[in-house]
């Protein structure tokens, strides 16, 4: 008997023509489908957005001038639609040049004028087809990287949390009295690796974070109480350095917010430790401040400030600063990912040898 291994079938590209003139729609249809593509059909921008949400296609040919929604907005539609993949857009338009440059601002890959030339047409289709593909398989690298590494922190946990338990054994005599010079050698050895777990669990949560898979727990919460508790906790590290670490409430009492209370905590830990480590002299000073629309924690400090060129990274993830006490580059961009997950956003004013002012902006 023999046996036949059989190559996979390769997909057939599926595009979305999208045109007012039921003539312009069969004549593309016919010229694509006589090229072995599949193709769906639109007759206005609406039906298109509907389209494109329920079954995204692998390109867009998108006729510009249409009543209702013109081919620009339909664009702009697409492009801000955060769970929608890459969809290359290729614009029909019988416009001038202002029409090519306002289409490619919206967020459209190409143009093609009318009348369309059938062999320029499938050259662009085949041009946007093969940018759809490395597209396409970029992401999955990325996405193929990411799991691996949301993967092996997770599976690093479980030893890094068994090791702490048993040096804690160790340390607290379970196996026997240990000398002097062994208990200072084990507790260097948990430090260490309570450090390594801290680094872990936050790498952890920078992939849940980004892949949409964490969770937040929010309720409405008391921020000025959370702050003064951070404050309470952070002190005896700027009493130790010599600095000041004051805070400032708002003349009135800050509204009760909705949000993660663990979560924002944790911000608020990062980013007042931040100040108190890269602070030499002088202090630190939080203040709140609230409108009817939002509240706003800042956190200013009197330390070496920050360059331009690094502030322009300073959230991104991985990018240590060029401090020598900088640390895993994974501390402020968490912290962005929490205070984004609340809708709110983090921004720095910082000048070198004047200190750096983080602040928090939150939704009411």
């Amino acid at each position: 008997m023999n046996f036949f291994l059989l190559e996979p079938t390769p997909a057939v590209n599926r595009i979305l023509v999208v045109d007012d003139s039921p003539d312009n729609l069969f004549l593309i249809q016919s010229i694509l489908e006589e090229e072995g593509y599949e193709s769906e059909l639109a007759e206005n921008g609406q039906d298109a957005i509907a389209s494109i949400e329920q079954n995204p296609p692998d390109l867009v040919l998108l006729d510009v001038m249409m009543p209702g929604m013109d081919g620009f907005e339909v664009t702009r539609r697409i492009r801000e639609n955060p769970h929608l993949s890459y969809i290359p857009i290729l614009l029909i338009t019988a416009y001038d040049q202002a029409s090519v440059v306002q289409g490619l601002d919206s967020g459209a890959d190409d143009f093609i004028r009318k009348p369309v030339e059938i062999e320029e047409l499938l050259a662009r289709v085949r041009s946007l087809l093969r940018l759809k593909q490395s597209v396409d398989e970029r992401d999955a690298i990325a996405r193929q990287r990411e799991d691996f590494v949301s993967r092996l922190t997770h599976d690093l946990r479980t030893p890094l949390v068994a090791a702490d338990r048993m040096l804690e054994l160790f340390q607290q005599g379970a196996f026997g009295d240990l000398p002097s010079e062994m208990q200072e050698a084990v507790s260097i050895m948990i430090r260490s690796n309570q450090n390594l777990l801290a680094l872990v669990n936050t790498l952890l949560d920078v992939y849940r974070y980004e892949a949409g898979r964490k969770r937040l727990n929010i309720t409405p919460l008391n921020l000025t109480q959370i702050i003064l508790e951070v404050v309470e906790e952070l002190t005896p590290l700027a009493t130790e350095k010599g600095l000041s670490l004051t805070y400032h409430p708002a003349t009135e009492p800050c509204p009760t917010i909705s949000g993660d209370a663990l979560e924002l905590r944790r911000v608020l830990i990062n980013i007042i430790g931040n100040a108190i480590k890269f602070t030499d002299q002088g202090g630190v000073e939080i203040t709140l401040h609230h409108t009817p629309q939002q509240v706003k924690i800042a956190v200013q400090d009197t330390g070496q400030g920050i360059s331009p060129e690094e502030q322009k990274y300073l959230f991104q993830r991985f990018r240590q600063g060029d401090h020598t006490r900088a640390g895993s580059g994974l501390g402020l961009h968490l912290s962005q990912c929490i205070i984004t997950a609340h809708h709110g956003h983090i921004t720095v004013d910082s000048q070198q040898g004047k200190g750096s002012t983080f602040t928090i902006t939150l939704a009411l």
